[in-house]
């Protein structure tokens, strides 16, 4: 069917949901708006689905839901005998309609659905899936995204994120599935009602926060600290268990933005609840004049990401990036858990490969082993699995992502910005008690370790010709592949996806070792590097950059350098 064709089905079928019909009248005529919708469906990979709210195959609503769980549960019947499946869901529009419409497909297909009683962070999913020792997850989130967005991620057993071979079987069913008709369904009330779906219990709940609490090394100081906290959860699901963990450990003085404080799928206040980006801390900076707190916290939606800001010796309030906080953690707990006899033998950190390397450097200090691993959580916690089938999952203690995610504990296996919004308070208490401020203590790492800048830029490929534009990008870069990047000779150029990394001076060749992904790096002189990789979740292609130097000055010049000339060779 071509997508005229299509629009007029869906007019005809799409009857369950009032706000689809409207939608579909109001865009009566519009070619555009009726391509937009129906030139594709949303893809199914790794990362599950995400897209814009709305009609169409091309689009997030409760018939692509519904399409996709009954692909889910044909999966999930031929792998397991008696197969379950745990469910949250965050403060998006129509996530709790869509969480419902899942469970309802999954107990029409005789699966046991496990659904919180209201919505949760990410990582509460996670552990749901491995304390209830589900076969699955779903997470109905579109994590930082802008409020027109919403996602559905799923989880194998292990409480990680699906593996690329279960997606591609899932994939498989999913289209095998009509999207009117094609996947079973029962009224989601009767299905509670039968058994079938069932609510997670408070217990689980607080198991959950227990072992978040366990994560702690200093916790025993922290009342006496003194440590006012400014927290936002930008109108998600952080608010309870964020508060619930700092209220645990003795932290007294936290503020609540409270334009921000409760569920808003329409996110008024930040239009990209994203934590890495200022304007979405404005509301909480605001407030910081006022409360003057020792550290200003921002969960995202989905809570599995955090940022933070502290104080200068002016007032001003200064946001670290994703790389800061995250060597920050890790210095802190091996500093720490060494001085207390704490660490295990042999302990492993892990991180992405767009992540900082300043935390080999740190790693290297303390005797940790470093793995390296391809961008995506997913591939932390699958390190942590890899432990856990030895039976050594305690020598994990700590990973992390520029991306501003964190995880101490193989308690789950995903980013937890519950974990990390304590473990950081924590060590701002810890500090405190010393006399020393986050700012100065993050001063004292790089005095230690060298001044490593890191800055991160995305390119919007937008509409029916925006994958193709990333696909030729990608591919120009392979072929065409720059000598230079902002007056710095290219000295190494990693292609992921060929599995190849070849030294540019000798033409040497040698092959890399971890999975094919669409990922390309070009390592520069002066310990200058950058990254670039399509999203797996966004029309867009992110760029890192990371430069070094003996100031914030010299790298910060040498960086806006290479990102402006980077900028130039993509063609934007």
């Amino acid at each position: 069917m071509n997508e005229k064709e299509l629009y007029a089905l869906w007019c005809e079928k799409a009857v369950d949901d009032p706000d689809l019909q409207t939608e579909l009248k109001s865009i009566e005529g519009d070619d555009d708006a009726i391509t937009d919708r129906f030139y594709r469906d949303l893809e199914f990979g790794t990362g599950g689905l995400r897209g814009v709210i709305g009609a169409g195959a091309y689009r997030m609503n409760i018939y692509t839901i519904r399409r996709a769980t009954q692909g889910l549960a044909d999966y999930l019947k031929e792998t397991f005998s008696a197969p379950s499946v745990a469910i949250s869901y965050d403060s998006r529009i129509k996530s709790d309609v869509f969480a419902k419409e899942a469970a309802s497909v999954l107990a029409a297909n005789g699966i046991k659905a496990y659904i919180y009683t209201e919505l949760m962070p990410t990582p509460m999913l996670s552990w749901a899936v491995r304390e209830l020792k589900c076969s699955a997850g779903i997470m109905v989130t579109a994590s930082h995204n802008p409020a027109k967005y919403n996602g559905y991620k799923v989880y194998g057993a292990d409480g990680c994120q699906l593996t690329l071979g279960a997606a591609e079987i899932v994939l498989k069913n999913i289209n095998s599935v009509d999207m009117f008709g094609g996947a079973k369904t029962m009224a989601f009330d009767t299905a509670v009602a039968d058994g079938k779906v069932e609510y997670i219990k408070q217990e689980v709940i607080d198991k959950y926060l227990d072992k978040v609490y366990e994560q702690g090394i200093h916790t025993d100081l922290v009342p006496a600290s003194g440590l006012k906290v400014v927290y936002t959860p930008l109108n998600g699901t952080g608010n309870k268990p964020v508060r619930a963990i700092l209220k645990k450990i003795g932290i007294e003085e936290v503020t609540v933005v409270p334009e921000q404080e409760y569920p808003d799928g329409t996110f008024k206040t930040c239009p990209f609840p994203n934590p890495e980006i200022k304007e979405a801390l404005a509301y909480g900076l605001k407030l910081c004049e006022t409360v003057k707190p020792d550290l200003l916290l921002a969960t995202d939606p989905d809570c599995d990401r955090v940022g933070i800001a502290v104080p200068d010796d002016k007032g001003n309030y200064v946001l670290f990036t994703g790389n800061e906080v995250g060597a920050m953690l890790l210095e802190y707990i091996c500093a720490e858990r060494t001085k207390l006899g704490t660490m295990p033998e042999e302990p492993v950190a892990v991180k992405t490969i767009v992540t900082t390397d300043l935390a080999k450097k740190i790693a290297d200090e303390y005797g940790v082993k470093l793995i390296d691993v391809l961008t995506g959580f997913k591939f932390i916690g699958e390190q942590i699995g890899f432990l856990e089938a030895k039976g050594q999952e305690n020598r994990y203690i700590f990973g992390f992502e520029e991306s501003y995610g964190y995880l101490a504990g193989s308690y789950v296996r995903d980013k937890d910005a519950v974990v990390a919004s304590m473990l950081i308070c924590e060590m701002a208490a810890f500090y405190r008690t010393k006399g020393i401020s986050l700012l100065q203590a993050r001063e004292n790492m790089y005095n230690k370790y060298g001044v490593y800048l890191h800055s991160q830029k995305s390119f919007t490929c937008e509409g029916a010709t925006g994958m193709e534009r990333m696909k030729e990008i990608m591919a120009d870069l392979r072929t065409n592949t720059p000598k230079t990047i902002g007056g710095l000779s290219v000295t190494k150029f990693d292609d992921y996806m060929a599995g190849t990394s070849v030294d540019t001076a000798t033409g040497a060749k040698t092959m890399l070792t971890l999975p094919k992904s669409d990922v390309l790096t070009f390592t520069l002189t002066d310990g200058a590097s950058v990254v670039i990789r399509p999203s797996g979740t966004e029309p867009k292609i992110k760029a890192y950059f990371t430069t070094t130097g003996e100031t914030q000055s010299a790298a910060q010049e040498l960086q806006t350098k290479i990102a402006d000339d980077f900028t130039k060779i993509l063609g934007f």
